[in-house]
């Protein structure tokens, strides 16, 4: 079941009227309510795997408690390492298994050795990574004595499986979330409302923006050897559009869902796109992921306080791990490698933190070298998307070297030719929307909100009849 899906139109409204007219009678009974829908939401692609989902939660629901119970530390550790060597076994039987046997067998042909991996023939469990996280982060707070043990297995259940969140994030911490599915929760009109114009704004970027760049950006990547380079750099810069319209349009759209529930989801995105340097950059993009690498990798190996080669060292490891994270490629290797590459000049300047403040424009030197800043730092972000796009790292050299060596700048005809020069009419829009609403969770709301909701409900409705696309991309991590 999809966010942009007709399915998701009729779900939402039937649990929001049962939560809050028929299960509203307690905070067990509204909490009951939101894990039956969210069991019967994740059953929507394959009903299979929901046992995984629930042994997963009991699994770190058991051994929590088990770790606050432990006398020795010697107790402590062992169910402490059994919930995490059993949850990264699933993750890498399921996601990494295949990559690792295959790469493995390569490398052994490559030497004169013949090898035939035994791969296997399963499908990746939606949100495995996400629901894992949750359940990680939740067990190392309660080892390192950060939170106490929960022992409601329904309030638990829920933390875990909360369905806005279940299949792509954001990833929550237990700290967050959980002392608000611990207490009943009331209506309030005006948190609906600001939710509604984020579900709204949510699905304006995912079926306007990403839906209508993906046309382009798959048409130009998957024959990027006849492009010429203008049309090569429009791909890039489409698919940078695709992925943050997809991905933080779904991030809108849980936060939006959520707060018709009563519940607070931790933000996802920032406008990463108006970012001055690449650290600002990964401040304001996945923002849950990048603070949960932070806090349970970066810092734990020693983070920026040792040595030259500390810092180097756990900066490449950060940002290859980030970037494994996404998928058992090595395009996402390579993706990840490219963005520490980006940072460690950062970091080693001490100048990772110079940009934390709000950006303001004026008619001075300054605000011109602020918006080169943010040109350049979207440029070098669009060449490394291009490795996280393509199929093979080959392809990504190979689709930026065309851009260099092929010199031809003009609009090519393409099979998929429904938008041309309007896409990027569509694209500067959105940009100026963004721009002028940056210091706002989302454009829609304050005044004249009603008039903004109707053009944006009409750009969906407009744009998503002839959407190809309704999966979203992070599905697939």
């Amino acid at each position: 079941m999809f966010f942009n899906s007709l399915a998701f139109a009729v779900f939402l409204p039937v649990v929001f009227f049962l939560y809050w007219f028929v299960f509203n009678k307690s905070k067990s009974t509204q909490n009951a309510l939101l894990i039956v829908a969210s069991y019967c939401f994740y059953s929507c692609w394959d009903w299979r795997f929901l046992f995984l989902l629930v042994f997963s939660t009991f699994l770190d629901y058991y051994t929590g408690i088990q770790i606050e119970k432990g006398k020795s530390e010697r107790s402590r550790k062992f169910w402490f390492w059994l919930s995490i060597l059993v949850n990264l076994g699933f993750l890498g039987v399921f996601k990494y298994y295949n990559f690792f046997a295959a790469s493995f067998s390569e490398l052994l042909n490559s030497v004169g050795i013949q090898a035939s991996p035994i791969l296997l023939s399963v499908i990746l469990p939606v949100g495995i990574s996400f629901y894992t996280f949750h359940g990680l982060s939740y067990v190392i707070d309660i080892y390192l004595k950060r939170i106490k043990a929960e022992y409601n297995f329904v309030d638990y259940s829920l933390f875990v499986s909360y369905f806005p969140l279940l299949v792509a994030g954001p990833i929550e911490r237990a700290t967050h979330l959980l002392p608000q599915v611990k207490v009943k929760r009331e209506f309030n009109f005006q948190t609906a409302k600001e939710g509604v114009c984020q579900i709204i704004w949510g699905l304006v970027k995912k079926v306007v923006i990403a839906d209508t760049c993906a046309t382009y950006a798959n048409a130009i990547f998957d024959n990027y050897t006849s492009m010429n380079s203008f049309s090569l750099i429009l791909g890039a810069i489409y698919f940078a559009f695709q992925i943050y319209g997809d991905f933080s349009g779904y991030s809108d759209i849980a936060l939006g869902v959520s707060k018709l529930f009563g519940l607070d989801l931790l933000r996802n995105f920032n406008y990463p796109y108006f970012s001055r340097d690449i650290a600002e950059f990964w401040r304001r993009w996945h923002i849950s992921l990048s603070s949960w690498f932070r806090d349970y990798l970066y810092i734990p190996l020693g983070g920026s306080k040792g040595g030259i080669w500390m810092k180097i060292r756990n900066t490449f490891i950060i940002f290859v791990v980030s970037g494994f994270w996404h998928g058992a490629n090595w395009t996402y290797l390579a993706w990840g490698f490219i963005n520490a590459v980006y940072f460690l000049p950062l970091l080693l300047s001490n100048s990772n933190r110079n940009n934390i403040d709000e950006i303001h424009l004026k008619f001075n030197f300054d605000s011109v070298k602020v918006i080169i800043s943010i040109l350049s730092t979207f440029l070098i972000t669009c060449v490394a998307w291009v490795f996280f796009r393509a199929k093979t790292i080959t392809d990504a050299l190979l689709y930026l070297k065309q851009i260099i060596t092929n010199k031809q700048f003009y609009f090519q005809y393409l099979e998929n030719d429904r938008y041309n020069y309007e896409l990027l009419i569509i694209i500067g829009l959105f940009v100026l929307i963004e721009w002028n609403n940056r210091n706002k969770v989302e454009p829609l709301s304050g005044k004249g909100n009603m008039l903004k909701i109707v053009i944006a409900i009409a750009a969906i409705i407009a744009l998503g009849t002839f959407s190809d696309y309704k999966e979203f991309i992070y599905f697939q991590f």
